[in-house]
């Protein structure tokens, strides 16, 4: 287990950028941006061959990033995404024996839920922090509001079709702790490796975010 993990993935920034990387040497300058622009918590998703070796290069070349994993849905994934340097692991569901894999990491995990009965099942479990996706298409701020009065206890990262219009609203709802998102790395900016624009959008983000703290 790394020692340096986070106790919880969902306090230590307002936005978590969800990053897909097709070639692993844009890792590390990607990182560096986003950091510089106040984004220093990193999802990398395991959606390409490219996706461990950039959680390995931004692990050790940019020590003041916090990276993850995502997209992890075996077991198996979940022992590579430590073993390349991942400090947290967020899924798009879960299953009791990727919920068993997780655990047994050491690593904070987010596990991905979109129906009322999946969140009750996690808090049985044990499980209070969760990752709610895709969040516009499961309901949205309408569907999380009306979660927080029965299930107070669960404490949710929104993604999927969060973007600077609406990210504000999720972000002053009591049962969440952090938004997850990708416009702040739009792929045309990664394609020209325009890490100034990124580092920009990246304060934008930050910006955007400061005026929602009514939780």
């Amino acid at each position: 287990m790394p020692s340096s993990s986070p106790a919880s993935v969902l306090d230590l920034a307002p936005v978590v950028p969800v990053v897909v990387l097709d070639d692993p040497a844009d890792a590390v300058p990607l990182a560096r941006a986003l950091v510089a622009g106040g984004l220093p918590v990193i999802e990398v998703t395991l959606r390409t061959p490219a996706a461990l070796d950039a959680v390995r290069a931004i692990a050790g070349a940019v020590p003041e990033a916090v990276v993850g994993a995502g997209t992890v849905i075996t077991p198996g994934q979940v022992t590579e995404s430590v073993a390349a340097g991942a400090r947290f692991l967020v899924t798009p569901g879960w299953t009791d024996v990727l919920l068993a894999a997780m655990r047994a990491s050491g690593v904070p995990f987010l596990p991905g839920v979109s129906t009322t009965s999946e969140v009750v099942a996690l808090l049985e479990r044990g499980v209070r922090e969760m990752k709610f996706f895709p969040a516009q298409a499961a309901g949205g701020t309408a569907y999380l509001k009306s979660l927080a009065g029965p299930l107070p206890q669960a404490r949710f990262c929104p993604t999927g079709g969060i973007g600077p219009d609406n990210a504000p609203e999720y972000l002053a709802l009591p049962n969440v702790g952090c938004v997850g998102g990708s416009w702040m790395i739009p792929a045309d900016a990664v394609a020209a490796r325009d890490w100034g624009r990124v580092e920009r959008l990246a304060r934008a983000a930050v910006a955007l975010s400061a005026g929602a703290t009514c939780r």
